[in-house]
């Protein structure tokens, strides 16, 4: 009777092996379901870059406005006939260095390039409006 039971707890754990370990097991269809959700999300993530580049695309073909836009704030250019305004702002010369130091990033004069650009886009605009007088 022994050897009969330990037969059948031997072919019972030989029947469970491949569901758990096997090729086909239940951790391997774990970790592919994982996977799959991993690789939907990127997609999901990817399908909103698509999505995005797609409108700009769609807008620098249909209009010039877009293609105005990126002019201005990219290249700097502006329109014939119009008076361009670059404000510079001041910074605290009061202060001296030490001689031994250099200034870091933060003590530096150069001002921010967005600020910069924010800067020149505000004087831009508002140069579209002001006219050169014939």
């Amino acid at each position: 009777m022994r050897a009969l039971t330990l037969i059948f707890v031997i072919l019972i754990a030989a029947l469970q092996y491949p569901l758990w370990l096997g090729k086909g097991s239940w951790l391997r269809v774990w970790d592919l379901s994982r996977q799959i959700t991993e690789q939907k999300d990127k997609n999901a993530v990817l399908k909103a870059r698509n999505d995005t580049l797609d409108a700009e695309v769609r807008d620098l073909k249909q209009g010039y406005a877009a293609i105005e836009e990126r002019a201005r704030n990219e290249l700097g250019m502006v329109k014939q006939d119009e008076v361009f305004y670059q404000i510079i702002e001041r910074t605290n010369q009061n202060t001296i260095p030490s001689q031994n130091t250099t200034p870091s990033s933060s003590q530096s004069n150069i001002p921010d390039s967005k600020a910069q650009n924010d800067t020149q886009s505000a004087a831009i605009k508002s140069a579209t409006q002001i006219q050169k007088s014939p």
